[in-house]
């Protein structure tokens, strides 16, 4: 019994261990091409915004907003081309990637330089489509600090040349919350890349410098 007692305790101090270093391990990852500054972003060809909830009359909740007017921005810099919009459309009545599309065009964004991932249902699927699916190679991505760091190293980890803008523009309800669920999702992220999880969708190809109406569904 002192000997499996051992083993398991034992056990528990590895895998703490572990996570730890795998949580250092991703935020290594991704620190140098985290930029807080839109003068910072190197040029790329595609912006990826990653989704978040969508409100029942079809607005931006305010993560979302603040993802989109930060790639916006830098739009509106020229650090990009192409707007890559990618969240949650499983079903007819919740959709976070029209909703990106809408406050874009009334903001001025031509639909010919928006595309739609209309599957992107968590940072893994999001990215590994943006390689497959859009064939993206060059892209920054728009979302709020704590979840930076992991979609950078997943995107890093699938061959992509991707930086990071950081799109935190005010508190938000539950920030502490996000940031403990991170230790989470970055173990769930090191799983996926390391069995070559396919996303719940792929679907046909539509290249980035292709045809965005390709992409669209309205």
């Amino acid at each position: 019994m002192r000997r499996l007692l051992n083993f398991l305790v034992f056990s528990v101090i590895i895998g703490i261990v572990g996570v730890l270093i795998l949580q250092l391990h991703v935020k290594r990852t991704s620190r140098d091409v985290i930029k807080t500054n839109v003068s910072q972003l190197e040029k790329a060809y595609t912006g990826i915004v990653l989704g978040a909830s969508v409100k029942p009359d079809k607005s931006l909740s305010p993560i979302l907003q603040d993802r989109v007017d930060a790639a916006l921005l830098a739009y509106e810099n020229q650090k990009f081309e192409k707007f890559l919009l990618s969240g949650d459309h499983g079903d007819k009545n919740y959709d976070e990637v029209n909703a990106m599309k809408t406050y874009l065009n009334k903001k001025g964004v031509p639909d010919e330089d928006i595309f739609l991932d209309h599957a992107g249902f968590d940072t893994y699927d999001s990215m590994f489509r943006a390689r497959d699916v859009f064939q993206v190679q060059s892209a920054i991505v728009f979302t709020q600090e704590f979840h930076l760091p992991r979609a950078i190293y997943i995107g890093k980890n699938m061959g992509l040349n991707v930086q990071g803008y950081i799109a935190d523009a005010r508190e938000y309800p539950g920030n502490k919350h996000f940031s403990r669920r991170e230790w989470l999702a970055n173990i769930k992220a090191w799983m996926e890349l390391n069995i070559e999880k396919a996303p719940t969708y792929t679907g046909s190809v539509i290249p980035i410098t292709g045809d965005s109406k390709l992409s669209h569904d309205k």
